[in-house]
């Protein structure tokens, strides 16, 4: 074990469903064994014994939205937010950048502006708009994970959403190379019934306007796509547990279809939420406390296989409406630095362990992906790993946040557990060293 470079040693780490002592060395930037010996000269860092380590979390759902809308995040802010929340993988939305991920000079913008700011590992998904339709192989073999589309109005004009035919044309194409479909399921038609023509202050007349007959009715119309067209689809933030039943029967049918939830859903309720408080406005909306509990029923029973964190920042002045109007305002929570510790204190509140939550952020994320090198404590797997203090206490205050924009639904909450190192590749991720992140791409089977 002479070419070892680190040695971490932990009292616990998390290996699965296990807990064990562990002392890690590392070479190459990967673990080389789990039970290194003493190896003079080889540094060492050891754990504090109210620090458990984790593998890094894989982060499929980020909105960076650089270049085009910088001053909302930026791969700088945005990858070292992470970094501080025990991310060391993320995958950047095709949009709200500018120009959005829809061809192959989109995605080398984006990758020529990431990678010298990237302090964790970034990959990218591309988009399926009405104007790309028939060219998506082209992303695909540029190695962008898959395809994001909307069925409804994106909120920005530069992304448009796809019709219900044009999502069928677009399963149709993907199904040829196998391509992976991610679907932000609202239907327009269901939500254009229940516009709220008077908007206002009312957090209640917000989620009237975004029922879950929105997502039902959209998810049925994936549901028909695969059944229609075979290939692979995956529901994006699941807010509504009504969409459940639909989601485990697609499932038990042996449909290749896959869905997540987000920490704000998981953690936040509409009975706590006041009028005007915009900074918990996302589409789709925040629900009542007995659909939390239902959503975190569905992750119990397999039907959701994903916690992520949708991280869609803004400016202070786009996000909080100065008269609490939440049709101005715009949608999304920025929660990419605090997904872990938010989803860990409700789970520990439900009497869940740790391991439910880990599993469900990092190695069954880094499978989704198929980066089946990362998410997971093992010889061979990257060295992408995270002391946690998962007893330790803070109050969130969005100052001290990394985020570019301190605006947090979770400003003044209580959160359970602490993240006090992280590493990337085996080497600490320092804020004032130059990044180390690198750009990844999907894993290309052998013959496709």
């Amino acid at each position: 074990m002479s070419d070892l470079e680190l040695v971490i040693s932990a009292g616990r780490a998390s290996l699965g469903d296990a807990w064990r002592a562990v002392r890690i060395g590392i070479a190459g930037g990967r673990i080389a064994t789990l039970d290194a010996p003493a190896s003079p000269g080889v540094p060492e860092v050891v754990l504090a014994a109210d620090e458990v380590l984790l593998p890094g979390l894989v982060d499929t759902h980020v909105h960076v939205n650089e270049p085009g809308r910088t001053e909302w995040e930026g791969f700088d802010s945005a990858t070292r937010a992470a970094a501080a929340g025990g991310v060391t993988t993320l995958l950047d939305m095709p949009l709200n950048s500018i120009p959005p991920t829809i061809d192959p000079d989109a995605l080398d913008v984006k990758r020529a502006v990431a990678g010298p700011k990237a302090r964790i590992d970034v990959g990218f998904w591309g988009g399926a708009v009405p104007s790309n339709l028939g060219r998506l192989r082209e992303l695909h073999d540029r190695g962008v994970f898959g395809f994001k589309c909307f069925l409804s109005p994106s909120g920005v004009d530069e992304f448009p959403h796809l019709s219900t035919d044009e999502l069928h044309r677009a399963q149709a194409e993907l199904a040829a190379f196998d391509g992976l479909l991610i679907v932000h399921a609202e239907d327009p038609a269901v939500l254009d019934a229940h516009v709220d023509p008077d908007g206002g202050a009312a957090y209640a007349r917000f989620v009237a306007s975004r029922p879950p007959e929105a997502e039902t009715t959209a998810i049925e119309h994936v549901i028909a796509g695969l059944r229609a067209h075979g290939g692979r689809a995956h529901i994006l933030h699941v807010s509504s547990a009504r969409t459940l039943p639909l989601i485990a029967a697609a499932k038990a049918e042996g449909l290749r279809l896959t869905a997540e939830t987000c920490p704000h859903y998981l953690t936040l309720d509409a009975e706590h939420i006041a009028d005007g408080a915009t900074a918990f406005k996302c589409c789709p909306p925040i629900r009542d406390e007995a659909n939390r509990d239902a959503l975190w029923a569905g992750l119990v029973d397999g039907t959701l296989d994903l916690i992520v964190s949708d991280h869609s920042p803004a400016t202070a002045e786009l996000k909080l409406d100065p008269d609490g109007d939440f049709t101005r305002a715009w949608g999304g929570i920025s929660g990419l630095q605090l997904g872990l510790a938010a989803v860990w204190t409700e789970a520990a509140r439900r009497g869940l362990p740790l391991e439910f939550v880990i599993h469900r952020m990092s190695r069954a994320t880094a499978d989704f992906a198929g980066l089946a090198d990362r998410g997971r404590i093992e010889v061979g797997a990257r060295a992408d790993l995270v002391a946690f203090a998962p007893d330790r206490a803070f109050v969130v205050d969005p100052e001290r946040l990394a985020h570019k924009n301190r605006v947090s639904a979770y400003a003044g909450a209580e959160l359970r557990g602490v993240v006090a190192r992280t590493w990337l590749a085996g080497s600490p991720v320092d804020a004032d060293a130059p990044p180390r992140g690198i750009l990844v791409e999907r894993p290309f089977p052998l013959v496709e």
